[in-house]
Formats: structure tokens, C-alpha cells, sequence
């Protein structure tokens, strides 16, 4: 093994078969890894692999439908992910949103049905308001109470339904972030990416306890 060192690079050269075979199959197929660099004589060094980049640094992902992966737009808000709440059905956690924003049940229902860009589309025409009433009770938009009902509807979202659960646990500790090109105003983007990470909280130890 030929090494040498350039810039800010420590460069290792495979020179036989045994060695190339040896590296190719310990550092190829995990792409980014992170090493920690550590002496252990005057002489000798070591390098400890510590995990993929992403992971070990933990960089945030964002959330949203128009992700590359798949698992991250099945975590958005826009995903079909179906799941009762109070007894009523909703196609996904965009639908039951939007619904809020009408007091007309039938309307509500109407767009309990739907889900990705249908869904948000569908709130648009409703009647500016700064409250709205859900199970009986009178709720400010945008406040605390407003985003329980999200909270709570995420919660069906992802202990309902096996995938989606799947696909938020499958970020890990990550942080998870929620930015758009406009954030909301009613459930701004810090907000929805905390519910979703006290979500995944509860759930892993859910898992644990197994």
C-alpha cells in the first residue's frame, strides 16, 4: 500500500490485487465514510471508520414532495398516507389541513379525499378567517392549538401507516427541516419539522420496547 500526503489529502494507493480487492470492498460500497485520525505510537497511525457522512455529521434533511427520495416525500405532508383521526378518514395529512379552513363538513369531507398538490390546491378558495372550529371547539389559526391538530394528525399519519412509519425512521437522529420557497404562516417550516422529529422520537422508542 503506497501513501503519501498532498495538501490537505492523505492519499492511499492499492499496488497489488490482494490490496485493491481488500479496499475496494471496505471503502467503495460505503461511498462517504468519516474516519477519525488517530496516533498511536511516534510511528504508527490509525484510522478508525466511524459511519457514512451524513449520519456522523448528522446534516439536516429537508422534507418535502419534491424530494429525489422517496422515503422523504412519503415523511411530506402531500404524501398519500390514509389515516383516521376522530373517527373520520383523511387520504393524507395535506387534506386534513386544508380542510380545516372550511366549516362546511361536507366540504371538509370532500377534500378529506385527497392528497399531494389536489389537496393543497383545494384550500385556496376558502374564505379568509382567523379562527376556525374543529371538534366543537373554536381554534386560533396558527396558534398552539392549531398546531396540536397537526401534531395529532401526523401522529395517526405515521403510526397508521406501516410505510410512512418506515420512511421517518429511516432518517434516524438526523435533524429534519421543513423549508420552502415560502414558508407558512399558519404552521411555519421550525414547527412542522419539530413534530415530525418528536414523532420520530416516540415512535424508536416504541420500536425498543418491542
Amino acid at each position: 500500500m503506497k501513501i503519501r500526503f498532498k495538501d490537505h489529502l492523505l492519499v492511499m494507493t492499492a499496488e497489488t490485487e490482494e490490496e485493491r480487492t481488500t479496499v475496494t470492498s471496505w471503502v467503495l460500497p460505503k461511498k462517504e465514510e468519516v474516519f477519525l485520525l488517530k496516533s498511536q505510537d511516534a510511528q504508527t497511525f490509525l484510522f478508525q471508520r466511524l459511519g457514512p457522512r451524513l449520519e456522523i455529521c448528522q446534516e439536516p434533511i429537508n422534507v418535502g414532495s419534491r424530494s429525489t427520495d422517496p422515503r422523504i416525500c412519503l415523511i411530506s405532508n402531500f404524501a398519500r398516507a390514509p389515516f383516521e383521526l376522530s373517527g373520520r378518514y383523511y387520504e393524507s395529512v395535506e387534506a386534513f389541513w386544508q380542510g380545516l379552513k372550511f366549516s362546511d363538513e361536507e366540504k371538509r369531507e370532500e377534500i378529506a379525499l385527497l392528497s399531494e398538490y389536489e389537496a393543497k390546491k383545494a384550500g385556496l378558495s376558502a374564505p379568509p378567517s382567523d379562527v376556525f372550529w374543529y371538534e366543537n371547539e373554536e381554534i386560533r389559526v396558527g396558534s398552539r392549538e392549531h398546531w396540536k391538530l397537526m401534531y395529532l394528525a401526523c401522529e395517526a399519519k405515521f403510526s397508521q401507516n406501516e410505510k410512512a412509519k418506515r420512511a421517518l425512521l429511516s432518517t434516524g437522529t438526523r435533524p429534519l427541516q421543513h423549508k420552502m420557497r415560502k414558508d407558512s404562516t399558519s404552521i411555519p417550516g421550525v414547527i412542522m419539522a419539530d413534530i415530525w422529529m418528536k414523532i420520530r422520537t416516540h415512535l424508536a422508542k416504541q420500536e425498543l420496547n418491542k
